[in-house]
Parts: C-alpha cells; structure tokens; sequence
C-alpha cells in the first residue's frame, strides 16, 4: 500500500507540474483515466486529494496551492529549479509517469534496472521523513553471511544504478553508507531518532566520487591531463563538482579537483585510462600504475 501511495504522489505531482495550472475537476478526469487508478474511481476523492497533498509536502517539500481563477499549482517551483534533488525529482517523475501513461512507448525506450528501488526506497524515504528508526538485514558483497541491525536513515543517494542509504548504528560513532540492493529484509521500529543539526547529504557527499567511504583516504588535491578526444565529455559531464581546468593545450587539458580517492573514483579514471594520465599526488599516481601493471599481467600470452 506505501508503494501505491508513493506513485500516487508522483502522478499528482508530475500532472500538476506539467499543466502549470490545473483545475481540480481536470485533475480528477485524468485520475479516471490513469492506470494507477486501480478501483476505477471516477474521480479523485476530496479528503485522499487533500490528504495528498500534505503527504507531498511532508515528504519532498513540494508545496501544492490553489488559485481560485487558474487552479492547482506548485507554489514553490523557484526553489525547485536551485534544488538539485527536487529538480531530478520531477524530471525523473514526469519521464515515469509519461512512460506509465504511454504503454505504447515502453519498447521503444531502455532504461537502466535500479536493483531494489521500489522495493525499499519508498520505506526508507518514510523513515528519513518521519525520523523513525529502522532494522534492517543487511549483507555485504564481500560477505557470506547477514547481520540484523538498527538504522538511522540519514539521506539516500543514488550512484549507478544503484541507491545508497546513509545511516547512524549503534556499532559506528559516525554514519555509514548501505546498498539497498543488499538489504534482505527492513522494518520500521516506532524508535525516534534525530538527525545532527550540522548534517546534510550535501556536504557528507562533497568530496566524494560515488558512494564509497574509506576512512583511510582523505580530500586532496587530485591532477589528470585528459587528451582533447575527451575533454569536451569532461566538460559537457563533471567527474566532480570541484572539478577545474587549469591548464588546456591543443593536444590535452589538466584537470585539478578537491576529492578523496576512492575505489569508485579510481575505477571511473580506469575506465579511461587510454585517454587520461593521473599526474597528481605522486602516492595516488603509483597507485594507478600499480594496478595497471596488474592489469597487464592478465593479458600476457
């Protein structure tokens, strides 16, 4: 039921948000006509639309008004446009909604599977939102076996095609980062919590790459030449948000960024590697050479 709730905001919001202005009869026209309408309802209940409404509020900050003369509209879309998450949010709602609307478009676009997304993102969103613990059974890649543990969601973020929850446990003095994809089993345990005041997924995330944590690595100056072939994709898509050009030629430009080398950072520069050159720090240079040289190794005759 949370999940058929959960899509139920998205429709709402992505109709109100593509129509600017909608009126609350043309809103219920389109409800009978959408195919989470499940019961057939004819019309958009009063007390579930407002009751909505809230919910959206609550949960992503979207504010939905009323204008006597225009209708429904989003009262809070300026914020939206300066708000990276609500932006991706609608645009990724509006994409799902058109392509749940269009049953005739689904062979003709391919997305990415996101593994265990409906399944625990909607649980988890209610739990940041209402400040709620959960438990969760949780197994690691590199493990062959589960643990069953408390959580204190903090925020969520997504990273190739894959969500990642941050969260507080009892066995750390600081937050975590789990996969959902790697959760067996969750439940809500009524257990307040409060998020530090200081926190905010924003600036745990600004010197990362990914969502990969490795308490031994800190931000640091990073340098790579990128050979002109690639440097319009380092340009038209950052690596990272500190990512700056400080040097450009006709054959190459070098790059600096503030980040933390991490595994997921040094496996998207692998990906690349016969295109870019890491230059700087000397320590993270021999790191890549190294792992390069065992590269080799596995494609020696």
């Amino acid at each position: 039921m949370a999940i058929n709730y959960f899509n139920r905001y998205i429709w709402l919001i992505d109709v109100i948000n593509r129509h600017g202005h909608i009126s609350r009869k043309d809103i219920s026209d389109l409800w009978a006509r959408s195919q989470l309408n499940e019961l057939g309802e004819s019309y958009l209940p009063e007390r579930t639309f407002h009751n909505h409404i809230s919910s959206i509020f609550d949960t992503f900050g979207i504010e939905i008004k009323c204008d006597r003369s225009l209708g429904y509209y989003i009262a809070n879309s300026g914020d939206i446009e300066g708000d990276g998450i609500k932006k991706w949010l609608l645009q990724s709602l509006s994409l799902n909604n058109l392509l749940n609307e269009s049953t005739n478009m689904r062979d003709s676009i391919i997305f990415e599977e996101v593994p265990s997304s409906e399944q625990y993102l909607s649980p988890i969103i209610e739990a940041i939102r209402d400040r709620k613990a959960i438990e969760i059974t949780h197994q690691g890649f590199t493990k062959d076996y589960s643990t069953t543990f408390e959580a204190e969601p903090y925020c969520l973020r997504q990273f190739k095609q894959r969500w990642y929850m941050v969260a507080k446990t009892a066995a750390s003095d600081k937050p975590r980062i789990y996969g959902l994809d790697r959760i067996k089993e969750l439940r809500r345990t009524g257990r307040s919590y409060k998020i530090p005041k200081k926190f905010t997924a924003k600036s745990y995330f600004k010197d990362l790459y990914g969502a990969c944590i490795e308490d031994s690595k800190y931000a640091e100056e990073v340098e790579i030449k990128v050979d002109k072939p690639q440097v319009h994709y380092f340009n038209s898509l950052k690596l990272h948000e500190s990512q700056t050009p400080i040097e450009e030629t006709l054959d190459y430009t070098i790059f600096r960024y503030h980040i933390v080398p991490t595994y997921d950072f040094t496996q998207e520069l692998l990906s690349k590697s016969d295109s870019i050159e890491v230059l700087k720090p000397q320590w993270y240079r021999n790191e890549i050479k190294n792992t390069i040289k065992k590269m080799l190794k596995r494609y020696k005759d």
